[in-house]
């Protein structure tokens, strides 16, 4: 009999948009490991990029297995249906067995007032004042709160409940990890709406062992953290505690943890999430995806030559295409026109200052986060170029793999995961 998959405490998303990186981002999780960390890796792709990029779930797939089996890794991996829905879900049931299940567009949709009705009714528990162990204020939930917050998320666990239903007619119960994404939206969950949110989703039979809300500040693609630290650490370390008190009352699985989406180069929370961790004993699911695209890119261009040629042309295609790149990522870039280099200018531009540019260093003076962030949204520039772009990354797959492993090991394992 096929045991239950349970996703480990410690796991990363790699995500790799052209899907040539899963060797050395799995080399990096290999280092882990030789240190006596455990961090399992999860190739996500959205369906998004797989349309842009023209491939599909099973590449992903593919890709994943030929690292496993060349790098001999026996641990588990996984190939992460990232952000789907209904409509996206099929041609991923085949390649994938995590599956993150993005309700965030029926945030604040109303479904049937029986419907939150019945869900207040059935946990009076929730109403007064509410002591969660680690918490250091207890809640103060009234009858209005609750309705509100139920109203506002209830739509979007009962689509949740759905989709799940749908992949475990197709999987098998308990052939898959399933995630629950409520954080591309307008503004973030508090941990009192954490723990509705996870009240509802048990009521829905869906056993959910990640789940990523909207956390306070900006999780801008590509580049560190902007808001308040301190503000985010408490809201952390409080959705760590409510985590915990919903596995324990409400039957969720025991792994359950928070993911933490757009989370690549948010290098100033590392720390924080790593102590929140630590006093917790908890685990976390860390997305990176965009990163490794981005390491390709510092490969070809650390190589000099027809590399370094390729990405002055990419940016140039990029910065002239800003507006069409940005616009599907407005709510995750913060760009500065003002300072984007005009292509004339990169074009004249040596290796080393290509990648001074790129590179997320912010003790470097050449660093340029509105360059980065353009380049982050231009991989579709890099599609387009199809096996152009491809045959360079190939012939340079020595440069580039340093990069991506020194990237993910050094600046993302080893502060969250191994301190």
């Amino acid at each position: 009999m096929v045991g239950t998959l349970s996703l480990a405490k410690y796991s990363i998303g790699v995500g790799d948009r052209f899907a040539r990186q899963a060797k050395p981002q799995l080399q990096a999780c290999r280092m882990a490991d030789e240190l006596g960390v455990e961090v399992i890796p999860v190739w996500n792709k959205s369906n998004r990029e797989h349309t842009i990029i023209g491939s599909t779930p099973a590449s992903t797939r593919a890709a994943a297995d030929e690292a496993v089996s060349t790098l001999g890794w026996n641990k588990p991996y996984y190939v992460d249906a990232d952000h789907i829905n209904l409509q996206t879900l099929d041609r991923f049931v085949e390649a994938c067995d995590f599956f993150t299940l993005d309700v965030a567009d029926l945030i604040g949709r109303s479904c049937e007032a029986a419907a939150w009705q019945a869900f207040v009714e059935a946990h009076p528990e929730l109403l007064g004042e509410l002591a969660i162990p680690g918490v250091a204020r207890p809640f103060r939930i009234d009858r209005d709160f609750l309705v509100q917050v139920a109203k506002k998320y209830l739509a979007a666990m009962q689509e949740a409940g759905r989709i799940y239903r749908r992949i475990e007619e197709r999987k098998g119960k308990g052939q898959f990890v399933t995630e629950v994404s409520m954080d591309e939206t307008d503004s973030p969950q508090i941990p009192a709406e954490l723990l509705i949110i996870l009240v509802a989703a048990a009521d829905a039979g869906i056993p959910i062992q990640t789940i990523a809300p909207k956390f306070t500040g900006r999780f801008d693609k590509g580049v560190d953290y902007v808001g308040d630290l301190a503000k985010f650490s408490q809201e952390f370390s409080d959705d760590v505690a409510v985590i915990a008190f919903a596995v324990r009352q409400y039957g969720l699985p025991g792994n359950l943890k928070l993911s933490v989406h757009s989370g690549s180069d948010k290098f100033s929370l590392y720390g924080p999430i790593r102590r929140v961790l630590e006093k917790f004993n908890a685990g976390v699911h860390l997305k990176t995806a965009g990163t490794t695209w981005l390491e390709e890119l510092i490969g070809l261009a650390e190589a000099g030559g027809a590399g370094l040629d390729l990405a002055k042309e990419i940016y140039a295609e990029a910065y002239a295409q800003r507006e069409d790149l940005c616009a599907p990522y407005a709510a995750v870039v913060n760009i500065a026109p003002d300072q984007l280099p005009a292509p004339g200018m990169v074009a004249r531009w040596s290796a080393e200052q290509f990648v001074s540019a790129l590179r997320h260093d912010s003790q470097c003076p050449a660093y340029n986060p509105s360059f980065r962030q353009l380049l982050h949204v231009g991989f579709k520039v890099a599609a387009r170029m199809g096996v152009r772009y491809l045959d360079l990354v190939s012939a340079m797959e020595t440069t580039i793999a340093k990069n991506v492993t020194e990237n993910l090991f050094h600046r993302h394992l080893k502060p969250v995961f191994i301190g």
